[in-house]
């Protein structure tokens, strides 16, 4: 009973009972989506602008410049969930799709190669924070308690749909135009979120703020168990992208670049094939045996030899993976008071980008002893992932 008053306080209860909610949310989804290609589309092409700049020390100079995007978005979700619930989240998000813009329009600034990076890198942490954090709040708030699991798990798709497909239309973009090009889709993208939230659709759930104080908290202690666990099991995903195809070449296996994909591959697959799991099931039963899918998956990487080993294991790494997040902030967000919610969103997330900054310094640093003890430590980070669902039952 004290749950369901709870939730009735929610912020945008009203939206969540009105028939249209899965427009909204699509809506909702669709808007990230536009800022995430943004994201996107310039990170293949830094690179090449970057060398093509004659300045010295280039991979240098990109690795600052995405390790500030990393770091500014990571301290900035926090702030953006608590401000999206308290000043509305659809506001929020047309803010991070103006400074998304921002960040495209500043690749064109007739600055030097070095200042130019970094204004529109800081631009771009900041955006992917409040896009993706505010929207976050908007579709909780949108749906029905017993359909949270699902929506959040689709809702993430959008984001990693948008950074999956973006570098592919950033690519086409320079090929076609060259570096302006590629600026100009970061910079027009980001608008077709603002045209989708002027849209009536998004302007009849407008996410408004909780009627409830909201809490100044930025790390709410119901996000620091789903976010460590998270955290834990973003560990897996980040080796795999860093040191798969690396692990696989020193094996003397083909087709490394594979790997990742595989991995992504069933990552979407699960998502769309299971996202309602953790409403059905239980998000405890399932982090269970995600944690246990994506720790096997990275043991037969960690010891595969030939390429039909190491490809069923990136399939169940990332099928195990693809249902964590979904469960954990169905966790995160029932165990968190509602003047909590935005910013617990926000934390949980940011312990993502944290794993994924750590492995890549701690897997650099375990590869000494080899891939396969990188790819064990990521296995029995995994595991620890259960730690969430053990604590909660």
């Amino acid at each position: 009973m004290a749950h369901d008053v709870e939730v009735a306080a929610d912020l945008g209860q009203r939206e969540r009972r009105t028939p249209s909610w899965p427009i909204a949310c699509a809506a909702v989804a669709a808007a990230v989506c536009c800022n995430f290609l943004a994201i996107g589309a310039v990170v293949p092409v830094i690179p090449r602008f970057v060398a093509e700049s004659g300045v010295g020390s280039a991979a240098t100079l990109v690795g600052i410049a995405f390790a500030v995007t990393s770091v500014v978005a990571l301290l900035s979700r926090p702030v953006g969930g608590r401000i999206a619930q308290q000043r509305g989240a659809r506001g929020v998000i047309a803010v991070g799709s103006l400074v998304a813009m921002g960040a495209g329009v500043a690749y064109l600034l007739p600055l030097g190669t070095g200042t130019v990076l970094m204004i529109a890198r800081l631009a771009t942490g900041v955006a992917e924070a409040l896009v993706m954090t505010a929207g976050s709040v908007w579709v909780v708030a949108l749906a029905p308690a017993e359909r949270r699991g699902r929506v959040i798990g689709w809702y993430g798709l959008a984001m990693w749909g948008g950074l999956t497909a973006g570098p592919v239309l950033g690519e086409l973009a320079y090929r076609f135009g060259g570096f302006s090009w590629t600026w100009l889709a970061a910079a027009f993208l980001p608008g077709l979120a603002l045209l989708l939230l002027l849209s009536p659709t998004l302007r009849a759930v407008s996410g408004r703020p909780s009627a409830e104080p909201v809490s100044r908290q930025l790390m709410p202690r119901g996000a620091i168990l789903p976010g460590l666990a998270l955290g834990a099991g973003g560990f897996g995903y980040a080796c795999v992208m860093s040191f798969g195809a690396l692990a696989m070449a020193e094996r003397g296996i083909g087709n490394g670049a594979m790997l990742l994909a595989l991995f992504s591959g069933a990552y979407v697959a699960v998502r769309l094939a299971g996202g309602w799991l953790p409403d059905r099931v239980g998000a405890t039963t399932v982090i269970l045996a995600a944690a246990i899918a994506e720790a096997g998956g990275l043991v037969l990487i960690a010891v595969g030899t030939n390429l039909v080993m190491v490809a069923i294991g990136a399939i169940v790494a990332g099928g195990g993976f693809s249902m964590l997040y979904p469960s954990l902030a169905v966790i995160a967000v029932e165990s968190t008071p509602v003047a909590e919610r935005g910013a617990t969103l926000g934390a949980v997330t940011s312990f993502l980008d944290l794993s994924i900054v750590v492995a890549g310094i701690a897997g650099g640093l375990v590869a000494g002893a080899g891939y396969p003890a990188v790819f064990g430590l990521a296995a029995i980070l995994a595991l620890a992932s259960c730690v969430a669902a053990l604590r909660r039952g």
